[in-house]
């Protein structure tokens, strides 16, 4: 399989892990509003209740709408080309992890394989940054070697 190749089906798959995580917000936060729709209208004007139903079904909303932006991001990336260098939306093998450089959706499979999302803020990518097949970095006291960026 080319770099190509493995970089597309990366991102497909993290595109797939945020479109789960996508809809498993979206129906936690329908069942949210379902649940404060049953229970009503407000008992009284303290009603602690229904305030908390419908804190959970913003949460919800909110979580729902950070998979959808990062999704849409996801697929932006899908047309870039494969780098020599680690830099923003590029896939790292290093010899004790596999990170994708784009939105931080933590822990995904990619081709029977554990990836890492990350986004560009995270203390690793500095440490990273700019990074080629062949070098080393520590980061928390850990040696690592970069086997390959794509």
């Amino acid at each position: 399989m080319t770099r190509e190749e493995r970089r597309h089906n990366v991102i497909a798959d993290s595109i797939a892990h945020q479109e789960k995580v996508a809809a498993t917000a979206k129906a936690e936060m329908d069942a949210a509003q379902q649940q404060a729709n049953d229970y009503g209208p407000n008992k009284d004007r303290y009603d602690s209740f229904r305030t908390k139903i419908l804190r959970s079904r913003d949460m919800f909303a909110k979580q729902y709408s950070n998979a959808v932006e990062s999704i849409r991001h996801l697929q932006e990336l899908a047309d870039s080309q494969p780098q020599d260098t680690v830099d923003y939306a590029s896939i790292v093998v290093t010899d004790k992890q596999r990170i994708f450089i784009s939105v931080g959706m933590g822990k995904f499979i990619s081709g029977g394989d554990t990836y890492f999302g990350i986004s560009a803020q995270v203390p690793i990518f500095q440490v990273i940054k700019g990074k080629k097949k062949g070098d080393e970095f520590v980061f928390n006291g850990v040696r690592q070697k970069v086997l390959e960026v794509f």
